[in-house]
């Protein structure tokens, strides 16, 4: 028998969530293996000055846990990380955590049918897998000549040195994805001298973000239905990008425009505007949403390079036109390691294969309903292959796993099953779907490189349809795409619900 029925690795949105509906469904043999010492995955990672969510607070978090009190329309940083918390004491999850546990290893025993999970917290054996580690869990610095020779200080967004003072300081931020256009308006007004290096420009559109009212708050603590409509109409405003994204991405058009009116009242100089102004089709890469991005970088002590870098030396950063750029502080704002997926390198079938190698053959990285994968029975992927977005909240794609899963595990409670293995046919004709949906989005017409595509130009994280398709989709697990083994031994039926 396995020590646990189920181990999720992480505590993020995706932990927490699948642990909280398991036990709603009666299953609460659960552990959570998170690698710190405090849950909340990404959210407690991110700490960096002007850290915020990009999607309205009221879509980005869980159906089940609405939060009355979000401050803004808009979440920071600190108020999601605590929503979180609270969601894992509410929902009885917080005891299932070991801190401190970081999987090591996991590999699939088929003559027990169980996985055999080594941590460095120590061993133990679960049932059924589920990784919830998720996309954003380790930031990218990218092998840059010179790097190891720096003399100054250097760290990642996702790991901010908060004990380390800004003021004054000649820093150089290399990266301008979502999390630079966030911190970089924080620090400029602290540092001597602020170098941004971009290599490609980003879309960035205003940032509609209010504080809610007093009136909303008692509205959406006494009389929740008006929450429900607000989360409602979000939604619907958001699925309706998808058109531009998956179905016609001509209509960008209308919302470049926006973009590049929002940048010429912002950079009234024409040599820095002609740098910060995109060459893809908007979408093609993450749009991001900011006020106070280009201004910061219109101030005298900023400017924007885009020569790319040549080389880092012990007090400088070096580009390809031979412009040496003085810094003692390098801050990396480069993003994580997505398409690699870091922790399916950890995970092994029955005959000592990774995770990683099976999604390295062609076609790569691919799972069916972006969840399982043939081959490595009982293992279930949240935010897995092709279930990432690019214009609504990845907490609604999450929440549609979810219920994938607890109604795949209480299938297999009910009828006695100890092994559930996708059949290749039916991963290879989900992903075969998948992919011609892709071919008419924009991230497959846009002309641009982004890390959404593996390093054969393949999306393998984005979903190319409504995300209602996909709930639609995962509403119920299908068994019948499925080799189902059976035990002799009397399992006790799944609550109802």
């Amino acid at each position: 028998m396995p020590d646990v029925t189920v181990a999720i690795i992480g505590s993020g949105f995706g932990g927490i969530g699948m642990a909280a509906r398991l036990r709603r469904a009666g299953i609460t043999d659960v552990v959570l293996l998170e690698r710190a010492a405090d849950l909340g995955g990404t959210w407690r990672d991110n700490s960096y000055p002007g850290a915020a969510c990009d999607v309205p607070s009221h879509l980005y978090s869980f159906s089940f846990a609405p939060n009355p009190g979000w401050s803004r329309s808009f979440s920071p940083q600190a108020e999601i990380w605590e929503y979180l918390r609270r969601v894992a004491a509410d929902e009885g999850v917080t005891a299932k955590i070991r801190f401190g546990a970081e999987v090591t290893a996991a590999r699939w025993d088929p003559a027990a049918c169980l996985w055999r999970i080594e941590t460095a917290a120590g061993s133990l054996t679960a049932r059924f897998l589920i990784t919830a580690a998720g996309p954003l869990s380790d930031p990218l610095i990218p092998d840059i000549p010179g790097l190891g020779t720096f003399a100054g200080t250097v760290f990642h967004s996702a790991t901010w040195n908060h004990d380390y003072d800004l003021t004054g300081r000649n820093v150089a931020v290399i990266g301008t994805g979502a999390s630079a256009i966030q911190f970089v308006p924080r620090i400029q007004p602290l540092v001597n001298q602020l170098t941004v290096f971009q290599r490609t420009a980003p879309w960035i559109i205003p940032r509609h973000d209010r504080q809610l009212s007093r009136l909303e708050h008692w509205l959406f603590q006494h009389a929740p239905v008006t929450q429900q409509i607000a989360r409602a109409g979000i939604y619907l405003g958001r699925e309706a990008y998808a058109l531009a994204f998956v179905k016609n991405p001509g209509i960008m058009k209308k919302a470049e425009a926006l973009a590049l009116r929002h940048l010429r009242r912002q950079v009234t100089d024409p040599d820095l505007r002609a740098r910060l102004t995109p060459s893809y089709r908007m979408g093609c890469k993450r749009i991001l949403i900011s006020n106070d991005y280009y201004p910061s970088l219109t101030q005298p002590n900023a400017c924007l390079v885009t020569d790319g870098i040549r080389e880092i030396r012990e007090k400088s950063v070096l580009t390809g036109d031979g412009t040496s750029y003085e810094a003692d502080t390098l801050i990396f704002g480069t993003g994580f390691h997505v398409s690699d997926f870091p922790v399916a390198q950890r995970i092994f079938d029955g005959h000592d294969v990774s995770l990683a190698r099976r999604w390295s053959a062609k076609p790569a990285r691919t799972a069916f309903r972006g969840t399982t994968t043939a081959g490595f029975p009982n293992l279930f992927v949240l935010t897995g292959p092709n279930t990432g977005l690019g214009h609504t909240s990845q907490v609604f794609m999450i929440e549609a796993q979810i219920r994938y899963v607890v109604s795949a595990l209480a299938h297999a409670r009910r009828h006695g099953i100890d092994q559930m293995d996708v059949r290749p046919a039916a991963q290879a004709a989900y992903d075969g779907t998948v992919q011609r949906k892709m071919r008419r989005t924009v991230w497959a017409t846009g002309g641009c490189k982004s890390w959404y595509l593996d390093a054969d130009g393949r999306n393998v994280a984005l979903w190319p349809d409504f995300t209602w398709v996909y709930a639609w989709q995962t509403r119920q697990f299908d068994p019948s795409g499925y080799d189902l083994a059976r035990s002799a031994r009397t399992v006790p039926a799944a609550p109802a619900g």
